[in-house]
């Protein structure tokens, strides 16, 4: 998968204070140079405990700063540079007593230092024990620094790695960190701000009996991908999804379904909206009735004759859609051959605006690229086959432009 360079050219300062949740910030530092940040590491002496600067500056690639006093890092750099040279500042995990500093304005080692010296945005990820995240001493000083500005992540419920107790309590996922990392930096031009779009993505499910169904090969990935594309230029975004099993976009409200009938429902409930996007891949049939009990062999090696219907043309619905019609309809189409020519037979039946026809002779399916065509009424355009994620950026790029158009 191709990772976006959300975090390309910012500086990141990351505080380790002293905590077992510590050693998840060795796969933070990783996750956000991943995605082109600079990484610097201030380490408390409690922090030391747990992991070793030698390994936080192995995997930055910088000096790790860890003592107020060190006079050869406060002549190259100093601790009001380091505060002040940061475009974000995370501290994960942040403890019960650097929290209490923080609120108080105490400044006795470097850490401390630093955060009372920072003029950019502070995040921090709390991480302790639930008997200490509840005092009301952790609690006040928790609500002083909401007050004061500072933001938060976390602490999330779950069981102590350190003593087996369950709460409220550990620190937040590391790709948690870094999503509001990236939300906090982001200050890039939203596109689709004010916008909302519905997204279908998966396969359904067509029960047969109690344990057999009928569905196809669809992973969700093309569909997720422009969901959070869509989200990513400023959308309001529903995603309506079948049974997959891949991670949910971040920023994007899902409406987990299982059959054809369940989706059609859904978007039903989703609109109004601006966008719809077909990239479900929606079973054709399903059984008239479900059996009660699981179908059992007869001896006679054939399987029973099953009663089909037809399931509710989702796209077609919507796009002939008298009232509550999105501005914009945009259906996909799966064929193995003569794409260009299928998919403007399926614009002008479905009644879409436009059509994204993906080549699956190759088995697209499941895999993370894809080998698309955007048909419109104006005419075809191939696209080059790229990374799911990067077509998905295309098409959310020509989904402003339209908009852009229609504004002017």
């Amino acid at each position: 998968m191709v990772i976006r360079q959300s975090l390309e050219g910012r500086s990141i300062l990351l505080i380790i204070s002293g905590g077992i949740a510590a050693y998840k910030s060795l796969d933070l530092i990783r996750r956000l140079r991943e995605r082109g940040a600079r990484v610097r590491c201030v380490m408390s002496e409690a922090a030391q405990n747990f992991v070793t600067p030698m390994a936080v500056g192995a995997l930055t690639g910088e000096t790790v700063f860890t003592q107020l006093w060190d006079r050869d890092a406060e002549q190259d750099i100093g601790h009001i540079r380091l505060a002040r040279e940061a475009d974000l500042v995370i501290v994960a995990p942040a403890t019960a007593d650097l929290m209490a500093k923080m609120a108080n304005g105490l400044a006795n080692d470097l850490a401390s230092t630093v955060l009372l010296a920072v003029s950019s945005p502070v995040l921090v990820a709390p991480a302790m024990n639930p008997a200490m995240w509840d005092h009301p001493a952790t609690q006040r000083n928790a609500d002083q620094l909401m007050a004061d500005g500072i933001l938060f992540t976390g602490p999330a419920d779950g069981e102590m790695a350190e003593s087996g107790e369950a709460g409220t309590g550990r620190m937040s996922e590391v790709m948690d960190i870094v999503t509001e990392a990236e939300r906090v930096l982001d200050d890039r031009p939203k596109p689709l701000a004010g916008k909302r779009a519905v997204i279908t993505s998966g396969p359904t499910r067509e029960a047969i009996d109690p344990v057999r169904y009928i569905s196809n090969h669809s992973s969700g990935k093309q569909g997720h991908a422009i969901a959070a594309a869509l989200a990513d230029a400023g959308a309001d975004v529903i995603l309506v999804s079948g049974p997959v099993t891949i991670d949910p976009p971040a920023d994007v409200t899902v409406v987990d379904v299982v059959s054809a009938q369940d989706m059609a429902d859904a978007v039903d409930r989703a609109l109004p909206a601006d966008i719809a996007v077909f990239v479900a891949a929606v079973a054709d049939w399903r059984v008239s009735s479900q059996a009660p009990e699981k179908m059992k062999k007869d001896g006679s090696g054939q399987f029973p004759a099953l009663d089909m219907v037809e399931n509710p043309d989702i796209l077609r619905g919507v796009a002939q859609r008298k009232e509550n019609r999105p501005a914009l309809v945009i259906g996909f189409a799966a064929e193995t051959e003569k794409l260009e020519e299928h998919a403007k037979v399926k614009l002008a039946k479905k009644g879409a605006d436009w059509i994204v026809a993906n080549d699956v002779s190759e088995g697209v399916f499941g895999t993370d690229r894809n080998s698309v065509t955007l048909v419109t009424k104006g005419g075809a355009e191939k696209w080059p086959a790229s990374s799911k994620d990067q077509v998905a950026m295309r098409l959310v790029e020509r989904i402003a432009e339209r908009f852009e158009t229609v504004a002017v």
